[in-house]
């Protein structure tokens, strides 16, 4: 067996990224900055590192990679808090949201979703703008109300990676902890990439090694931005932290609308 040192494999690992040392610090911060969010609330990272990476990597790239840290950090945040999440609301929602994936997947093959982006990003302003306007209602969303929101929730995902904030909406006006939200909100995310990921490894995209040695060098980041997020979250009161996933799902409409528009 030969004998491999760590400064070796260091500058071997470095050789295969895509990018400079430069660009590669600004990615690294811009990832952290989208874990931060992540750890918060759940999901939202492609608003923050979708942007931002495409300018260094090629895009076919963005989603396989966040993928993989996607993956890596709901792991995270599950084994951390796991006893906080709902399972009797996994239980609805993840058959339907598979069901959405699979509708999703066939809508992606037979037509052009351009509409349904917008519509999607429409809905998230006008949700934003409205929870944030400080209405509550009177009774929390019926049990039974998982079924469409775990539909379109995959449907979504499964379309432009952006379903999960159809989730958080859903979990938000049935459960009273914040950290249950969150925690079970990240075991969908978990799933839901989980599933991704493996039909890429299928397709033989994690072939490509400088996507997964830039996944690698990136996952500090995401560590490190996880980390951020969740020790905010745990000084949120529920209010608060109710604002502050409203305020990713306003911004996660607006950045829909600004990519169908963008074409």
């Amino acid at each position: 067996m030969v004998a491999v040192s760590w400064p070796a494999a260091v500058d071997t690992l470095l050789s295969l990224l895509p990018v400079s040392l430069s660009q590669f610090a600004l990615m690294f911060a811009g990832v952290a900055l989208a874990y931060v969010i992540f750890g918060m609330a759940g999901f939202g990272t492609a608003l923050v590192a979708g942007p931002l990476l495409a300018h260094f990597v090629p895009v076919a790239t963005i989603v396989p990679m966040l993928a993989l840290l996607d993956f890596s950090a709901a792991a995270t945040n599950v084994a951390r808090d796991a006893r906080h999440a709902s399972l009797d609301e996994l239980k609805r929602l993840v058959p339907t949201m598979m069901l959405g994936s699979l509708a999703g997947a066939a809508m992606l093959l037979r037509s052009r979703p351009d509409a349904l982006l917008l519509m999607l990003g429409l809905f998230a302003v006008g949700y934003g703008l409205y929870s944030l306007g400080g209405y509550r209602p009177a009774r929390a969303l019926p049990p039974r109300a998982a079924y469409p929101f775990g539909i379109v929730g995959g449907i979504f995902s499964a379309l432009f990676g952006s379903g999960g904030f159809i989730y958080a909406i859903y979990l938000s006006g049935r459960l009273q902890d914040k950290t249950g939200i969150r925690v079970t909100q990240s075991t969908l995310i978990g799933l839901s990439t989980f599933t991704r990921a493996v039909l890429f490894l299928l397709a033989g995209v994690y072939a490509d090694v400088g996507l997964l040695a830039t996944a690698l060098w990136l996952a500090p980041a995401m560590l490190l931005g996880t980390w951020v997020g969740r020790r905010i979250t745990l000084a949120l009161s529920r209010d608060a932290f109710l604002r502050l996933v409203s305020l990713v799902v306003l911004a996660s409409g607006g950045a829909l609308i600004v990519r169908f528009f963008q074409g």
